[in-house]
């Protein structure tokens, strides 16, 4: 049996990262000031090249960027231009502040404890303004580093079972995860964070893509062994997550030069790292270790059943007139929000949200029409033409059911593991999966594209709220807590992800 179907390991790594209000007092974790990882991957040796800043306005709406797929029936070959804006708009840092602890860097997409774990590498053929190669994205200095020459794209065609839109695409981005970077905080639960981190940043990806005319489609199926060595990584500290095909072209890809280690030097993320082996177990158990594998998880079909709604109904209503700010603007306004104002959005609004949300997403995943790995449950607290209380997000039908009515504030607070910002938020957007259908049929490889498909829902959340000025904050959970509150309707699924929504109320740093 090879590692991707021994199912007892996700529910081993699953349970045993679940948080409880018993677990937070019984193993609390004090954070080690003095020893706080370096946010940024350098390469000391390698020589940094410094990418165009001055970015062509795209002109196009975030939310209609959201919403829009860019097919690949032509040849699209993105300039170093464009390449520089998609990497920018996606994990590029967009502003900072200074405080008397030090400065405080904000990235493209959120993250959790901006401690931004999640590494892109680029691989591609001659560009314009750019030679073939395997290159590290340096977002600290906003520049590319040469770790191979030549066009190695063929070692990733082949890694993905010969995956056709990566076999066509003149760029190809391989997004990785920094296990320590991340661990300092959140300790094992970090694999998690790695498809919530990894998902926002996809999000901004096909975002931009979209709105510069680029076809785009992540891939998750791919001999994980094969990607980190042709990125040589140290898999006992990073790991390959996910690939992005971005453009297309229908010239042949070559066949790949040899993959010699390279052994390039790094600066230490601290003075000391502790270790967490749940995380690396739970990667290699989801890991393909065949061309073969990859191809047959593929080719997986899952049609996840959508009950039948039995509670009262609520439309949604997305309106005509759309919010027009363009996707980089969003982007460059977008934070976490640390503080809502109780007072209500409407439900046009949270239709957007939804609506936006949840258009398909151009990926390798093989699901039923319209299915998503995740359902959404919704606490309303706040929200004109809606009535507070407790919802399912019916897909399908754009229709919000009613669980249970009433006032849950108090409880979507605790569920947001004693906070106050799913408290304060006008609705609170929890993320559940039937997770043993979905490993029984993709495996452990299924618990990584749940979560990364939790984190790229959530990430579009960020910007569709963004573009209607309004603000958005991704958040950690009590577990069990979050699947007993919304039973009997959730019984039998997992509590995945969270997200608040709401009206911002500045703080100051």
């Amino acid at each position: 049996m090879n590692a991707n179907r021994d199912l007892d390991a996700t529910w081993k790594y699953h349970n045993a990262t679940k948080h409880s209000y018993l677990s937070l007092r019984v193993n609390p974790h004090f954070l080690d000031w003095e020893n706080k990882p370096l946010l940024f991957k350098i390469y000391p040796t390698l020589e940094v090249m410094r990418l165009p800043k001055d970015f062509r306005p795209t002109g196009v709406s975030a939310l209609e960027a959201i919403a829009t797929q860019v097919p690949a029936n032509e040849e699209r070959v993105p300039t170093l231009d464009e390449l520089s804006q998609l990497l920018f708009f996606s994990a590029g840092v967009t502003k900072s502040k200074k405080h008397p602890g030090g400065e405080t860097f904000f990235r493209a997409a959120a993250c959790t404890g901006a401690l931004y774990e999640i590494e892109i590498y680029v691989v591609c053929q001659d560009l314009p303004g750019l030679a073939a190669g395997v290159y590290h994205f340096g977002a600290a200095e906003f520049g590319l580093r040469q770790l191979r020459a030549g066009d190695y794209r063929k070692a990733l065609v082949d890694a993905t079972g010969g995956e056709p839109r990566v076999a066509s695409a003149p760029v190809i981005l391989v997004c990785t995860g920094t296990y320590w970077r991340n661990a300092w905080k959140y300790r094992s639960r970090t694999y998690r964070h790695f498809g919530w981190d990894n998902g926002t940043i996809l999000a901004n990806v096909l975002a931009v893509a979209s709105a510069l005319k680029l076809p785009a489609e992540l891939v998750m199926s791919f001999v994980d062994s094969d990607v980190n060595s042709l990125l040589d990584v140290d898999t006992q500290k990073e790991a390959a997550f996910s690939i992005v095909a971005i453009g297309h072209t229908k010239a042949e890809v070559k066949a790949t030069p040899d993959i010699a280690p390279l052994q390039l030097a790094t600066v230490p993320y601290s003075r000391g790292e502790v270790d967490y082996p749940a995380m690396r177990q739970m990667h290699e158990a989801s890991s393909l270790g065949t061309a073969e594998e990859v191809v047959a998880w593929r080719n997986t079909r899952l049609a996840l059943s959508n009950p039948q709604a039995k509670g009262e109904l609520a439309s949604l209503t997305v309106p005509s007139n759309l919010p027009a700010d363009a996707i980089e603007q969003v982007i460059q306004r977008r934070g976490s929000t640390r503080r809502f104002s109780p007072e209500p959005f409407t439900l046009e609004q949270l239709s957007i949200i939804l609506d936006c949300a949840t258009q398909p997403i151009p990926r390798d995943v093989s699901l039923a029409d319209g299915d998503f790995l995740n359902d959404l449950y919704l606490i309303v607290n706040a929200v004109e033409g809606l009535k507070p209380g407790a919802y399912y997000f019916h897909r399908a039908e754009k229709k919000l059911e009613l669980l249970k009515e009433g006032e849950f504030r108090k409880q979507a607070g605790y569920l947001g593991l004693e906070q106050q910002i799913p408290a304060d938020a006008s609705v609170d957007v929890f993320f559940l999966a039937d997770l043993q259908k979905i490993i029984t049929a993709y495996g452990n490889r299924g618990y990584r594209a749940t979560q990364l498909e939790a984190g790229l829902i959530g990430g579009r959340m960020y910007l569709a709220a963004y573009a209607q000025r309004l603000g958005a904050s991704g958040l950690t959970f009590y577990d069990d807590d979050v699947v007993n509150f919304f039973s009997p309707h959730a019984k039998g699924k997992s509590a995945i992800f969270l997200v608040a929504l709401g009206k911002s109320v500045k703080v100051r740093l």
